[in-house]
């Protein structure tokens, strides 16, 4: 039976990495597009941040090559880079063995979802069996930071806002409690940070985290294709 994984990877290393500290507000999130040889396009949906700002922070990054404006709905845009590095070239000097890197690629998963984080990436794929999801958590346990948030068989039902971590939902419940999404508000993310014992701008990033895997779990799916 499959199994399906939402883990994180903690390397600062990664690709759009340095994109994800340049707009620490904005929502990045990207899959491959695997037909164009070592270095695969990456297809990007932001939102969060403005259009300008978010692509400064492509502009700058040293490991993109050029980027394009694809479509837009409200303030999530979606774009195609084209990385200036293959991954192996990227993290060459990160890993101790490029050549299970690039056995992942051949691996019997399908990795649906990339979010990228100010130190790494959160991932939700498919894995045909515990064999295939072993090759990539052993892989990043060697390599660098893992953190498993969630692993069920495929096609179990999951309960209404399953997808968030512990850290998320309770930001997000937090939050509520003390008034911080009230009309006006009630409290401050300040408030919000000070009652959870960390940053302000930690509190943000859970936030934001949560309320995007939330509206894609529960709208994104039911929304009609934009008229061309």
């Amino acid at each position: 039976m499959g199994l399906v994984a939402e883990f994180d990877i903690d390397c600062e290393a990664l690709p759009l990495v340095t994109v994800a500290r340049a707009v620490p507000e904005a929502s990045l999130t990207f899959e491959f597009q695997y037909n164009h040889g070592r270095r695969p396009l990456f297809l990007v949906t932001t939102s969060g941040e403005s259009k300008d700002t978010i692509e400064s922070g492509f502009t700058d990054a040293y490991d993109v090559a050029e980027w394009t404006l694809v479509g837009r709905a409200g303030d999530t845009r979606r774009y195609k880079l084209r990385p200036a590095l293959s991954m192996a070239e990227q993290l060459g000097d990160h890993l101790d063995d490029l050549t299970d890197l690039e056995a992942l690629a051949t691996a019997d998963a399908i990795i649906e979802r990339i979010e990228v984080r100010t130190d790494g990436w959160t991932q939700t794929g498919w894995f045909a069996d515990r064999d295939a999801f072993e090759q990539f958590s052993s892989f990043w346990l060697r390599n660098a930071g893992f953190t498993l948030h969630r692993l069920t068989h495929d096609g179990e039902p999951e309960p209404p806002g399953d997808g968030l971590t512990d850290r998320q939902q309770e930001a997000l419940r937090t939050a509520y409690e003390r008034g911080y999404f009230d009309v006006p508000r009630g409290a401050s993310l300040e408030d919000v940070a000070d009652e959870l014992g960390v940053s302000a701008s930690s509190v943000s990033e859970r936030l934001r985290r949560a309320q995007t895997q939330l509206i894609q779990e529960t709208m994104a799916t039911t929304w009609p294709p934009l008229p061309d």
